[in-house]
């Protein structure tokens, strides 16, 4: 059964290993990732976040995480596939279910950060609403050089 469920702490190293995945093969590990992937629970839970994950029977293939940012702004962020299960529309399923989350929650916008090498993924953001806006000088990210926003009021 495919499914979209909830974080539980020991779901903490899918979360972890998932994003290392493909932050390793395109670009690398910087502070602020090992901050919410090391402490997801307290980084990004406790202050009201949200992560998920896909669930293919026994198997974790996806996940993402909702992070506060204040008010009813939140970051769309840490999304991954496992690599093995790319192509499979993994990611417009989980998109599909942020999205509904997020309006179901009344949020007025979603923001992400991106790097514009990663044309696959900006293009899925693009086809779900997503325009880009401007970025700030001093990004949580280095490799950052996209900033988008989806207002969903």
């Amino acid at each position: 059964m495919n499914q979209i469920i909830s974080f539980r702490p020991e779901l903490a190293g899918h979360f972890r290993d998932l994003n290392l995945e493909w932050l390793e093969k395109y670009f690398y590990v910087e502070d602020h990732d090992k901050e919410l992937l090391e402490n997801c629970q307290q980084v990004i839970i406790e202050p009201g976040g949200y992560i998920y994950f896909y669930q293919e029977g026994d198997d974790i293939l996806g996940t993402f995480a909702l992070i506060p940012l204040g008010g009813s702004v939140y970051e769309l962020g840490k999304m991954a596939v496992k690599e093995s299960a790319r192509g499979k529309g993994i990611g417009q399923k989980m998109m599909n279910f942020c999205l509904e989350f997020a309006k179901k929650s009344h949020w007025s916008s979603l923001l992400l950060y991106s790097n514009r090498s990663l044309e696959n993924s900006i293009h899925i953001y693009r086809k779900y609403g997503f325009q880009e806006v401007e970025i700030e000088k001093d990004n949580p990210y280095a490799r950052g050089n996209i900033k988008m926003e989806l207002k969903l009021i």
